[in-house]
C-alpha cells in the first residue's frame, strides 16, 4: 500500500475525496498523515474523524521530518496555499501531486489561488475552464501535467458557482491521478506524463 501524506490549508474537501477513495479501495493507498500550515483548518478535523494523524506545522524542515518519519511515498498538496521549497521538491521528486482549479497554463502561478482563479476566468471572458493535476517542480503550477478536465463557463456564473462545478471535477481527477500513481501507471519524461495501462 502506498503511504500518502496530504498537505492542506483549509476545509479539506479534496482531502475527503482522497480519504473516501482509500476507504472504498479505488485508491490502493492509505493517508498516513495530514499536515496543515493553518491551525484552524477544518481538514485537520476531517483527518481526526478517520483516525489519521493530523498535525499543524508551518516549518518546512519539520514537515519533511514528519513525512520521513511516516515513510510517506506520495505527497499530495490539496488546497495547500503555500509555495513549497526546492528542498521539499528534491526530497520527493515526481512524488508530489498538486491540484489546481484551472486549465494550466492559463490562470495559474503567482496570485492565482482560491476564488481569484475563477474570478480571473470570468473577468477574462473565457468559455471553458477546468482543473489540472500535476507533479510539483520548483515553480508555481509549472510541473508536468498528469490530467486535466474541462468545465464550461456559463453566462450567469459568478466565482462561487463556477468554483462549485470545478471542485467536483477536482475531486474526480485528483483521486484518479492518485489511483494511477499508486498502481504505478505514471511515467514522467521531461514535461510529459505518460499513462501506462
Amino acid at each position: 500500500m502506498v503511504k500518502i501524506g496530504v498537505l492542506i490549508s483549509g476545509g479539506g474537501t479534496n482531502l475527503q475525496a482522497i480519504i473516501d477513495g482509500c476507504e472504498n479501495n479505488t485508491i490502493k493507498g492509505n493517508v498516513k498523515v495530514v499536515i496543515s500550515n493553518k491551525e484552524d483548518a477544518y481538514g485537520l478535523q476531517r483527518a481526526k474523524n478517520h483516525d489519521i494523524k493530523a498535525i499543524f506545522e508551518k516549518e518546512e524542515d519539520k514537515i519533511i521530518q514528519i513525512l520521513k518519519e511516516n515513510e510517506i511515498d506520495l505527497v499530495v498538496l490539496a488546497g495547500y496555499l503555500k509555495i513549497i521549497s526546492p528542498k521539499l521538491v528534491n526530497e520527493y521528486r515526481n512524488r508530489i501531486i498538486n491540484i489546481h482549479p484551472s486549465l494550466i497554463p492559463a490562470f495559474c502561478g503567482k496570485g492565482y489561488y482560491g476564488e481569484k482563479v475563477h474570478q480571473g476566468v470570468i473577468d477574462y471572458g473565457a468559455k471553458v475552464t477546468g482543473a489540472t493535476v500535476h507533479f510539483v517542480d520548483e515553480g508555481a503550477d509549472t510541473g508536468p501535467i498528469i490530467m486535466q478536465k474541462t468545465v464550461e463557463v456559463k453566462q450567469d456564473d459568478d466565482s462561487k458557482k463556477l468554483a462549485a462545478r470545478v471542485l467536483k471535477v477536482e475531486h474526480e481527477i485528483l483521486t484518479k491521478s492518485i489511483s494511477m500513481f499508486c498502481e504505478n501507471k505514471l511515467t514522467v519524461d521531461g514535461r510529459r506524463v505518460y499513462i501506462n495501462d
